[in-house]
């Protein structure tokens, strides 16, 4: 495995800070664009969220499969410590890890590094590395063609019955529960494996903050980067296979899909689509300049996102189509807005991305579909700044502060919509 080296380079020191009640000043150091400051509340505030999360997706899968949907709270006749037994009992019987499991999760996850390393794709640089001289990495960009052969092969598998799609939403549970250990299993190694060969960066001496956040920043073999690798693959990919599955356990049920399990399928797959045929813009965002490989980004990609990102498609695999059936007309103009946010959406990222890319001069054109238009701003207008980069204030970034994020608003707020109000 590959990545950035720690070469201590010397910290710089930002403008005084007075502290409370005493009058005294004191340094704010900064290494490499990161201050010394903690995030997340440090060490103890690390531990709670490593903790919580798996808790909070299982709490979720209990509320959606054994309480309709409602929070799994104590019966009038039980007590707390029945009641957390009760709790425990149902992840064991229901999350159980089984071996079956294992082999649908982790033979996904090497199909799609086997894609990522030999599907066609493009090739281009990141953001220059400070640490390193200025080096820039080669990512290599296949996610679009690996998203339509996932699909190609999912079909094929579900047609033939060697692998029928609704396996995913019928052993659900199970395929969560291997997703949060894996991520655990995985952050373990990538920590593991930068200390003992020497490839950590900005390590705060505390190794609970420090697993958190990630101790290498760049981890590779070869040419799979494995940020690049958890940004869209193992996340989106997970979930709208996960929402087809619903829609192929209904059709098997019912003889039909829903139109509201086809209005989330089809969402999900623009979103997933997006990130896919966009991938090479990713590279040169925050994640992969600037934040470390640790468990934060390992375990959300991994389990955390696909995996609680779906609950919507959970509610209506578990419900009866009556019991969330919007009307037709009121689903259609639903529709619409949400064809018009995409838009939005995606000609916001892209007019963004368009004119970090060029401002670079590695813009790289691809004729992904869709090309929604208004997807590039020749010549924007840009408010210069004094770290020496430019802040552009043209398109959907003159009429609106967060055009790329008030969308996201929208889509979640759709996702959940779409389930009814029962």
């Amino acid at each position: 495995m590959g990545g950035a080296t720690h070469r201590n380079p010397p910290a710089a020191a930002m403008p005084d800070k007075k502290n409370k009640g005493t009058g005294s000043t004191t340094m704010t150091k900064v290494t490499d664009g990161a201050t010394d400051e903690f995030e997340f509340g440090g060490s103890f505030g690390a531990a709670s969220l490593m903790i919580g999360f798996p808790l909070l997706m299982w709490y979720m899968w209990i509320g959606a499969t054994y309480y309709d949907g409602q929070l799994p709270i104590p019966a009038p006749d039980q007590t707390w410590t029945e009641f957390v037994c009760h709790i425990c009992q149902l992840v064991y019987d229901g999350a159980y890890p089984t071996a079956k499991s294992w082999a649908i999760y982790w033979i996904f996850f090497f199909l799609q590094a086997l894609m990522y390393c030999y599907m066609p794709g493009v090739s281009n640089y990141g953001r220059p590395l400070r640490h390193e001289g200025g080096k820039r990495l080669p990512y290599y960009c296949s996610a679009y063609i690996s998203f339509y052969s996932t699909l190609a092969i999912a079909a094929v598998l579900h047609v033939t019955r060697i692998f029928p799609l609704y396996t995913l939403i019928d052993e659900f549970g199970s395929i969560m529960t291997v997703a949060i250990l894996s991520g655990f299993l995985s952050s373990f190694i990538v920590y593991i494996q930068a200390i003992v060969r020497g490839r950590t960066h900005r390590l705060t001496g505390y190794p609970i903050y420090d697993f958190f956040m990630g101790a290498e920043l760049n981890p590779r073999i070869g040419i799979l980067d494995f940020k690049m690798f958890y940004e869209v693959r193992i996340p989106w990919f997970i979930l709208f296979l996960i929402t087809c599955s619903v829609a192929a356990r209904q059709y098997d049920m019912y003889g039909y899909v829903s139109a509201e399990v086809a209005f989330l399928a089809a969402a999900h797959y623009l979103y997933t689509n997006a990130c896919a045929k966009a991938e090479q813009m990713i590279i040169t965002s925050w994640d992969m300049y600037f934040e470390k490989l640790g468990f934060m980004l390992t375990f959300w990609n991994m389990a955390g996102v696909p995996f609680t990102y779906c609950h919507c498609a959970l509610y209506l695999a578990t419900h009866d189509p009556s019991e969330y059936h919007w009307n037709p007309y009121a689903l259609t103009v639903l529709s619409v807005f949400y064809l018009f946010f995409y838009w939005m959406w995606d000609s916001a990222n892209g007019q963004k991305n368009a004119f970090r890319h060029k401002e670079k001069g590695q813009l790289v054109k691809r004729n992904t579909f869709p090309q929604v238009p208004w997807q590039a701003i020749e010549n924007p207008k840009v408010i210069e700044t004094s770290t020496g980069d430019s802040i552009m204030v043209d398109g959907w970034f003159a009429i609106i502060r967060k055009p790329n994020y008030v969308p996201d608003m929208f889509f979640s707020m759709s996702w959940g919509l779409i389930t009814g109000f029962k």
